[in-house]
């Protein structure tokens, strides 16, 4: 029997090295294989194979084995990286459409469980009040820990109208918080847009498909019901998407064939530069969705709102237009994913979505952990922030910034140092209210609600504001700009 697992683990090591060839000679031809492939690592996969098939309490299927050994080392590489089974190769696909099953939630992995980067607007997870930060620690009876991120996935999402439990530990909570909620098809509208008082307000809740199409028909629309004397883009909470919909963004408001991003790698297809041009940002034969699109937008005086849960696509479009100064960028720091992620197909159903590049802005300037620093720092309320973001550079593994390799610890101390200066000024401003009308954290008592864009929106409304000409109110907690500029690198490093 022993002599039957071995040649089993044989054989799955020869798979192994059959793979990485494989993926190598597709890498880059010219590298020498042989010379890198690591033998005695890969008999020791071989033994931990057989070990398990033999030892281990109860009989393991050999393809849940492979397919756990392939997740783990993909996603022990980046926050970003993962391997996709077939389940998870067909929920991107159709998540890319704005269109799936689920809870409606953008989640990574933290110390093995499960920390909410974002809920997406007018889901089960967003009207139940999951935060940014959090962190889902069971999924019903399960715990989370050591779970695959994939996994923890495929159990949130499910069929329409049936029910999960999420147990959630949230920062300044003495104890779990269970929450119950009931699954729909999220459908997510990527661009909303409305009149206001002459300006036109853009929202853009995640980068799809269409969604520079769809922009452009809504500003033309607006551009219908009268003059327009600015633009509000609205990038806050937006996780990003489709870099090819980030340039065709950035194309609606910036010269044609102006630079958007570059994108630096260890492959030749991983270095590569994007223009405003439809080359670049209408896919195939796809037709140029901005063909005629009036000048006025790429003059009309602009503001682009972003805030911690901006991030990716969205970091880019902000830094395109922070670049050339076609528009002033308000609310507070991003949150820096500086990385592009390529979906490398294994198979008619399954792949790896692998971080193949880094991303510049065209001044050269690398986003990772460091993320697009506001010209006018403008928290969500009055009072300042509520929320405390989750960030790149708080994620496992998360990638260097090149350019900068203190970036992430030094992002970190700033958080640190900014939290402990919000506390004081919270702690002091409590003190000076009398005992029976304080409001101490403690109390659980947070921020109202509000519709972005809407009636309560403080940064929207000094983003009018600002376009006005009248004066921004910045809330009592804004911190003073760290550092106007990233790190820069020299555009020509790329090849188009």
């Amino acid at each position: 029997m022993s002599s039957k697992w071995k040649q089993v683990g044989l054989v799955l090591s020869g798979v192994c090295v059959g793979v990485l060839i494989s993926l190598q000679l597709s890498a880059n031809a010219q590298r020498d294989v042989a010379s890198t492939l690591p033998v005695e690592e890969l008999r020791n996969l071989a033994d931990v194979f057989n070990s398990i098939k033999q030892n281990y309490v109860e009989p393991v299927d050999d393809k849940k084995l492979i397919g756990s050994a392939i997740s783990g080392m993909v996603s022990g590489l980046d926050p970003h990286s993962s391997y996709l089974d077939a389940d998870a190769f067909k929920d991107l696909e159709v998540s890319t459409k704005g269109e799936f099953g689920g809870l409606g939630i953008e989640v990574g992995m933290e110390d093995g469980f499960v920390k909410v980067v974002s809920p997406i607007e007018d889901t089960p997870a967003f009207r139940a009040g999951i935060k940014a930060g959090d962190l889902i620690v069971k999924l019903d009876d399960t715990p989370v820990k050591g779970m695959a991120l994939n996994d923890a996935v495929k159990r949130m999402r499910g069929k329409p109208k049936t029910n999960i439990t999420l147990t959630v530990v949230r920062k300044g909570e003495s104890k779990p918080l269970e929450v119950t909620l009931t699954r729909e098809v999220i459908r997510v509208q990527s661009v909303r847009s409305k009149y206001v008082d002459g300006y036109a307000y853009v929202r853009l809740a995640q980068f799809q498909e269409n969604t520079t199409a769809d922009m452009a028909k809504q500003l033309d629309k607006i551009y219908k019901q009268g003059p327009v004397k600015g633009i509000v883009l609205d990038l806050r909470n937006d996780p990003g998407g489709l870099l090819n919909s980030a340039v065709g963004v950035s194309a609606a408001f910036l010269p044609p064939k102006s630079l958007v991003v570059y994108t630096d790698g260890r492959t030749d297809d991983s270095r590569r530069k994007y223009f405003a041009s439809p080359d670049d940002y209408a896919r195939g034969d796809r037709e140029d969705v901005l063909k005629g699109a009036p000048a006025a937008w790429k003059t009309a005086p602009m503001v682009v709102l972003v805030n911690g849960g901006s991030a990716s696509a969205s970091e880019i479009v902000a830094g395109a237009l922070q670049d050339y100064k076609r528009a002033t960028i308000i609310g507070t720091q991003s949150f820096g994913k500086g990385s592009v992620q390529t979906i490398i197909p294994l198979s008619a159903t399954t792949g790896v979505k692998l971080t193949t590049a880094r991303y510049y802005t065209p001044k050269g300037r690398s986003i990772q952990l460091l993320g697009i620093t506001p010209d006018v720092v403008v928290e969500e309320s009055a009072e300042g922030n509520r929320i405390k973001y989750l960030r790149e550079a708080d994620l496992d593994h998360h990638l260097s910034n090149t350019l900068d390799p203190t970036a992430g610890a030094r992002k970190a101390e700033d958080a640190q140092a900014a939290e402990a200066a919000a506390k004081a000024s919270q702690d002091k401003s409590a003190a000076a209210k009398p005992a029976d009308k304080a409001k101490p954290e403690e109390e659980g008592i947070e921020a109202p609600k509000f519709e972005f864009g809407g009636k309560g929106d403080f940064q929207f409304e000094q983003a009018l504001n600002f376009l006005k000409g009248a004066p921004v109110a910045q809330s009592k907690l804004a911190q003073a700009s760290t550092d106007a500029s990233a790190p820069v690198a020299k555009p020509d490093a790329a090849k188009k």
